[in-house]
């Protein structure tokens, strides 16, 4: 049977996904907590995790461009440094991934209690869940149109709440009780101070990661070069908008301590559209978070699939994974796979024994922060193989590689401050443990070849000339 994963991508699917790729339900939801503990200057966390992430993306175009894969970085650590760097950030993502299921699940299952109580939360969970499994068994078109239409609720919302907040401050708008841009200051505009600020990028990385879902997806399309380059290039506009611009938005319509606004179902825009006297702000907000949760999850489930597919094809996880449906061309058991910790998570949820909403949104943002640190190591080390073999680069990272060095300091010294401030040192420590579990497992698969066979001296050589280093042999 064959294992390529069909391309039937299309070009307004990519378009969708990449712009709305980066709007999360943590945008919606979890924003909240980040301005209430970080205050107007709530606004520079989303810049700076905005700033890391266009420069994460534009190095992650670059190898993508030279390289598309379903596997995506994953792959080009493996090519770039070696198999257990592979390995070591392809299982790491396929956990952000499955783990950030469980949360999205959850929020859609608070949301649909709300409104018909009768059915417990777990309940609801376990429909979504098995739906949006049915969604990823389907042909990847399926996939596609799924998304088109759910992300397009999700940027139609923002731009809406843009623009009403925007006519709101310039005092046009006819109801509500506004003070301009006095929110911003009236308090204080970093009241706890610059820690603090650093400390909330955690929780704006957590709704960014998402945005290189593109390269993953641009595999199955049938140009992936040039899919990838232009949603690459529109990644700071995107993010320009929808983060920046519409958290601005709402720390000047309400102070950054207002009552209700960390609370996980109602989210912030909902407290800011109240403020405005919109009727049923409420639950206008809660359709919009709970379109959003389900695109999230849906995506969640087709990267992580697809990233163990592509673990699986190199010889990096069991080759169960790489079977394909014979009508649909989808991986199936990958997908069955990475749905396994969603069903934990309903299982966990229905007993009681785990505050979902706390617990993954916090894992999973220190592990957000790992990713994009070997995203960034894997491009200093690919950009220097491609030179050495005369590759052509059709983008480039800027400033290479000065951007590069400080975009790792970055990474670095942010961890190193949420674990000396102490507000998140657990949920650091415990992601740095598996991270370096991974490594260790990563290095032991490439010492004893587990998977794939003891490349020969003469393919060695080869892969030497061509600058990819040491050769890893693939598993087909």
């Amino acid at each position: 049977m064959s294992q390529q994963l069909e391309g039937g991508l299309k070009p307004r699917h990519l378009t969708m996904l990449s712009i709305a790729g980066v709007i999360g339900g943590a945008l919606f939801v979890g924003s909240g907590k980040v301005i209430a503990s970080a205050g107007p200057a709530a606004i520079l966390a989303y810049i700076g995790g905005g700033i890391l992430v266009v420069l994460v993306m534009r190095m992650l175009g670059e190898m993508a461009v030279a390289q598309p894969d379903s596997g995506s970085f994953s792959t080009y650590a493996d090519r770039a440094i070696g198999r257990w760097a592979g390995f070591t950030i392809g299982w790491l993502y396929w956990c952000f991934w499955t783990l950030l299921m469980g949360w999205e699940a959850y929020v859609a299952g608070a949301i649909l209690n709300a409104w018909m109580p009768a059915v417990p939360i777990w309940g609801y969970m376990l429909v979504v869940v098995f739906g949006l499994m049915a969604v990823n068994f389907l042909p990847v078109h399926n996939y596609g149109e799924f998304e088109f239409w759910f992300a397009l609720i999700k940027v139609v919302a923002i731009v809406l709440f843009i623009a009403i907040g925007a006519l709101a401050i310039a005092r046009l708008w006819p109801a509500g009780d506004v003070a301009g841009m006095a929110h911003l200051t009236s308090k204080g505009f970093m009241p706890n101070g610059p820690g603090a600020v650093v400390v909330a990028l955690l929780g704006a990385m957590f709704a960014f990661i998402g945005a290189e879902i593109v390269t993953v997806a641009a595999a199955e399309s049938r140009d992936p070069g040039k899919e990838i380059v232009r949603t690459t290039r529109s990644v700071v506009w995107r993010i320009s908008l929808f983060y920046v611009g519409s958290i601005f938005i709402v720390v000047c319509l309400i102070p950054y301590d207002t009552p209700g606004l960390i609370l996980s179902t109602e989210g912030t825009y909902a407290v800011a559209l109240k403020h405005l006297g919109i009727p049923f702000a409420g639950q206008i907000v809660n359709f919009v978070v709970l379109t959003s949760v389900c695109s999230c999850f849906n995506s969640a489930l087709y990267t992580s699939s697809r990233m163990l597919f592509s673990l699986a094809r190199r010889g990096d996880a069991p080759r169960l994974f790489t079977t394909l449906g014979r009508s649909t061309s989808a991986p199936y058991m990958a997908v069955i796979a990475s749905s396994a910790l969603a069903l934990l998570t309903v299982a966990l949820t229905a007993t009681g024994q785990m505050d979902v909403f706390d617990v993954l949104m916090a894992a999973t943002g220190s592990i957000a922060l790992l990713v994009y640190l070997c995203i960034a190591v894997s491009q200093l080390h690919m950009r220097r193989k491609l030179e050495a073999s005369g590759t052509p680069i059709r983008l480039k990272m800027w400033c290479f590689p000065a951007l590069t060095y400080a975009t790792i300091f970055f990474i670095v010294a942010s961890m190193v401050v949420m674990v000396a401030e102490g507000t998140y040192r657990k949920e650091v420590l415990y992601t740095s443990v598996l991270g370096g579990a991974l490594v260790a497992l990563g290095m032991l698969a490439q010492k004893l070849h587990w998977g794939r066979p003891k490349p020969g001296r003469v393919e060695q050589e080869q892969a030497v000339q061509e600058g990819l280093g040491p050769l890893i042999v693939k598993s087909e």
